[in-house]
């Protein structure tokens, strides 16, 4: 059983963080408890790397002085799985925007996609979805994508240590990923549909491990609470 002292003092908090959640929800919501539990005024609490509201997986959570190791956190390495729909493309390079173009897949192989895949692997330019959280003129990029306004977009160097698909069926992709910070899964998504000479969006992802940290030895909001009482 934790105690104040314990959060006040740093805990790092593995959550499985559930679908249509944002990442900042969830740090809300174990700081509520954490100050209801411990009868706290304040206490610093915060997430060491957004998982998008779509995404499910591992968030990692610090408390108290251990905030101050976040940036350490978001540096490591991570791992992921999803699904990717080949054919069509959205806004959003997920299912938050609805499909805007179709594209043939009739000539897309076993082995294509194979050989497409390795193309993606090592140090590569990405371009973030214009429906992310980056900034840009004091405005988040979804900000100026909502209203519908145009924006320039710079590319940057991400890492792919591996990108290996592990199911194919028709004109679904399972894969893995295991990459940098900052790197953008829908992006991935999105780039590897052009390369195709098709389109391509995301439809499942799920985060599975930060540096040493993995998903199995996270735990749900609900257990997470119902162990604080």
């Amino acid at each position: 059983m934790k105690t104040v002292q314990d959060f006040l003092k740093g805990e790092v908090l593995l959550i499985d963080k559930p679908i249509e959640w944002t990442s900042f929800q969830v740090v809300n919501k174990l700081r509520w408890h954490i100050r209801q539990a411990f009868n706290l005024k304040k206490i610093k609490v915060g997430h060491a790397g957004t998982l998008d509201p779509l995404a499910t997986g591992l968030l990692v959570i610090c408390t108290g002085k251990m905030t101050k190791q976040i940036d350490t956190f978001q540096n490591h390495i991570k791992t992921y799985t999803g699904t990717l729909e080949l054919g069509s493309t959205t806004p959003s390079y997920d299912l938050e925007t609805a499909i805007d173009q179709t594209f043939q897949t009739d000539h897309i192989t076993t082995n294509l996609i194979h050989s497409t895949a390795n193309q993606f692997v090592g140090e590569i330019d990405q371009f973030p979805p214009i429906f992310s959280a980056l900034k840009k003129e004091g405005k988040r990029l979804y900000e100026f994508a909502r209203a519908g306004q145009k924006v320039e977009i710079l590319s940057r160097k991400v890492t792919i240590d591996e990108f290996k698909i592990t199911a194919i069926n028709e004109t679904k992709i399972d894969f893995s990923v295991t990459c940098s910070k900052g790197t953008y899964i829908r992006s991935l998504a999105h780039d590897f549909g052009k390369a195709l000479k098709s389109g391509a969006h995301l439809t499942a992802l799920r985060r599975t491990k930060i540096g040493s940290f993995t998903i199995e030895e996270a735990t749900s909001i609900e257990d997470f609470v119902s162990h604080l009482r």
